[in-house]
């Protein structure tokens, strides 16, 4: 077995002669969490000692064997607060958790999108699901991608929108006007998805008039077919439609997915987002759920 590199960015820059033989392994120490025992090294240049443990993600956490069950119960519905319960932690233990698997995750999800780019997708539904920032006078836009085929997630994006009415009079009194950030999101989004998506593929949607002049900016050979919206199904959280056949099939189960799996989007919950990051960094979280697990 190879010993690991030094660490230390003195010890990594390029200079006269091979590092080989520079770093020696050191003894074991045995971790608290687990009781594992974990091979030590020390480098003969810098003197500095370091572990194998130094380059794993969980490196320095106290908990690690709490992060697969933060990842598994906020993709299934559970609330922060309900998971900590659950798990026998303080919640501020479960936000630690989730920020940083929300990041691994984040960091998995554009692996994925890399390895897309090597056999582009061909057909795309996209659309936008709408929730709220703490209160439906400031709602939010979730700007989503979805491969037709596969029903796996390409990306997605959070923006901001303007109040709707009747709260459109409550909204400015209470926070002032708010700008629709929708176009900016979409133009992100379509940009992220250059390198994974066919010049000439089909995408899919409902007749957003909006919608044409965004895919014209970001792929000039693609397909567009347009569907007129049709009314939810209550069972199916307003997302899946009460006609026969589906055009928007894939695109709407997915909606409906997220609206299930994760408490915050669902449409009658006290569970809300309370910032938009936090969204994002969820969204993050079930994105690679929904991907590697899910479908």
């Amino acid at each position: 077995m190879n010993s690991p590199l030094c660490p230390s960015l003195f010890c990594s820059l390029p200079v006269s002669g091979p590092r080989s033989g520079l770093v020696v392994r050191a003894g074991f120490y045995r971790r608290k969490c687990s009781r594992k025992l974990v091979q030590r090294y020390r480098c003969k240049n810098c003197r500095r000692f370091f572990s194998s443990q130094t380059y794993d993600s969980s490196y320095y956490q106290k908990k690690p064997g709490l992060n697969q069950s933060v990842y598994l119960l906020l993709s299934s519905s559970v609330s922060q607060r309900r998971a900590a319960l659950i798990l026998g932690v303080s919640r501020h233990t479960v936000v630690r958790k989730f920020r940083h698997m929300a990041r691994w995750a984040g960091i998995q999800n554009d692996r994925r999108r890399k390895a897309i780019s090597a056999a582009p997708v061909s057909r795309i539904q996209f659309d936008d699901l709408v929730t709220s920032l703490h209160t439906k006078c400031k709602p939010l836009s979730v700007s989503l991608a979805v491969n037709s085929d596969t029903r796996e997630i390409l990306g997605f994006e959070v923006s901001n929108l303007s109040a709707r009415h009747p709260l459109i009079e409550v909204s400015r009194r209470k926070y002032g006007p708010i700008k629709d950030e929708r176009s900016s999101g979409l133009n992100r989004l379509f940009s992220r998805l250059r390198a994974t998506v066919d010049e000439r593929a089909i995408f899919r949607s409902d007749c957003d008039p909006e919608y044409p002049r965004h895919i014209r900016k970001h792929f000039l050979s693609a397909g567009h077919e347009a569907y007129k919206s049709r009314k939810g199904r209550i069972a199916g959280f307003g997302e899946l439609k009460r006609i026969g056949f589906d055009p928007l099939f894939t695109l709407n189960h997915t909606c409906a997915m997220l609206r299930a799996n994760l408490n915050r989007l669902a449409r009658r919950t006290w569970c809300t987002t309370k910032t938009k990051i936090g969204l994002h960094l969820h969204l993050e979280l079930y994105m690679h759920f929904h991907n590697t697990e899910l479908i």
